[in-house]
């Protein structure tokens, strides 16, 4: 898990898949079942106190919004108001565990 970005309006955190763990000790010879690698971002709304987590294809297209700041430097208000247009699917409420 890595914090992307943290503002007094958001946070975005990039959820790692589990790519690195080995996978259990097998006696036989056939090779382990194929895991399908998979990351997501959350993206945390701090003022409606809701979030969204991006997996999939979803994840995909933020990645390349990320890759375009990186190359372009926005300015936080930009990062933010692209943030905003993601709280739109937020559904979920922040719980701590």
């Amino acid at each position: 898990m890595h914090m992307l970005y943290d503002s007094d309006s958001f946070v975005v955190v990039h959820m790692l898949a589990d790519a690195g763990l080995s996978a259990p000790a097998s006696d036989d010879t056939t090779p382990p079942e194929p895991q399908l690698v998979r990351h997501g971002f959350e993206i945390v709304d701090k003022r409606s106190g809701k979030e969204v987590y991006l997996d999939g294809s979803w994840a995909e297209m933020f990645q390349q919004q990320i890759q375009a700041w990186q190359r372009e430097a926005p300015t936080q208000e930009e990062v933010e108001d692209i943030l905003d247009r993601y709280t739109g699917l937020a559904q979920n409420p922040v719980v701590v565990h």
